[in-house]
C-alpha cells in the first residue's frame, strides 16, 4: 500500500527581522516603526492580497500589545468584549466590517487614547462609506500603501517562502519562477504552496522540471 503524504502545514516567520524591506513597502514599514508617534488614533494599511500587510500587522501587534479582531465578526454589541482592556487593536479585512461597529470601535479606542491599525485591500477613501461620522474619521487618518513588488523583492520573497517551509531550492528555480509568475505576492505564495505539495506527493526535490510540471508551464513558454 502506498503511504499517503502527510501535509503538516507550516508557520511563516512573521518577526520584524523577517520582513523584506524594499521601495514598494518602505513607506509602510516607516509608519509601523514610527508608532506610537502617529498623528491620529488610527492608521490604514492597504494593498493587494499577499502584499505583506498581515506580516506588518503582526509586527505592530507584537510591539503594541494590540488585540487582533477579524472585521467580519465585529458587531456593535460585542465591541467592548472584543476590545477588552486593550488600548490598541489590529483590525484585519476592514472593508468587511459593519460600519456602526467600526465607528463604535474607533470611538472607544480614541477615548482610551489608544491606537488602531486598519488593514484592508483598499484605502478608506475607496470604501464607499455610508455613515458620515465614520467617513469623516477614516478619511482624516493616514493611509499608506504596500505596492506590488519589483523583481528583486519577488525573488527574495520566493526564497523566504521556500525557507519558511524548510525547502531548499537552487537559484535556477528562483530565476525560472521570476520569468513565469505574475508579478504579485499572491502568485508567489500560491506557487510555493503548490510546489511544496507537489514535491511531497512526488517525493522529489523542487527543481525546474518539477516547477514546469506542477505549475503547468511548458517549454514553449520559456524565453530563448
Amino acid at each position: 500500500m502506498a503511504q499517503l503524504p502527510l501535509d503538516l502545514g507550516f508557520r511563516p516567520a512573521l518577526g520584524r527581522d523577517d520582513f523584506l524591506v524594499a521601495p514598494c513597502n518602505a513607506d509602510a514599514v516607516a509608519w509601523i516603526d514610527r508608532w506610537p508617534g502617529w498623528p491620529s488614533p488610527a492608521l490604514a494599511l492597504w494593498g493587494a492580497a499577499g502584499s505583506g500587510k498581515t506580516h506588518l500587522g503582526e509586527v505592530w501587534r507584537a510591539r503594541s500589545g494590540a488585540v487582533a479582531i477579524a472585521a467580519p465578526a465585529l458587531t456593535t454589541p460585542t465591541v467592548p468584549q472584543n476590545l477588552g482592556d486593550a488600548t490598541a487593536v489590529l483590525l484585519d479585512d476592514a472593508t468587511h466590517a459593519d460600519e456602526e461597529a467600526l465607528l463604535h470601535l474607533y470611538n472607544l479606542v480614541a477615548e482610551r487614547q489608544g491606537y488602531m491599525l486598519i488593514v484592508a485591500r483598499e484605502p478608506p477613501a475607496r470604501w464607499g462609506i455610508r455613515l458620515a461620522d465614520l467617513r469623516s474619521r477614516l478619511l482624516a487618518i493616514p493611509a499608506v500603501a504596500v505596492e506590488p513588488p519589483d523583481e528583486a523583492l519577488l525573488g527574495a520573497l520566493l526564497v523566504k517562502l521556500f525557507s519558511d517551509r524548510q525547502i531548499k531550492v537552487a537559484q535556477d528555480v528562483i530565476a525560472y519562477l521570476l520569468v513565469h509568475l505574475d508579478r504579485s505576492f499572491a502568485a508567489a505564495q500560491d506557487a510555493v504552496a503548490v510546489l511544496d505539495r507537489a514535491a511531497l506527493v512526488r517525493r522529489r526535490a523542487v527543481t525546474v522540471p518539477l516547477v514546469r510540471e506542477a505549475l503547468g508551464f511548458n517549454r514553449r513558454q520559456d524565453p530563448d
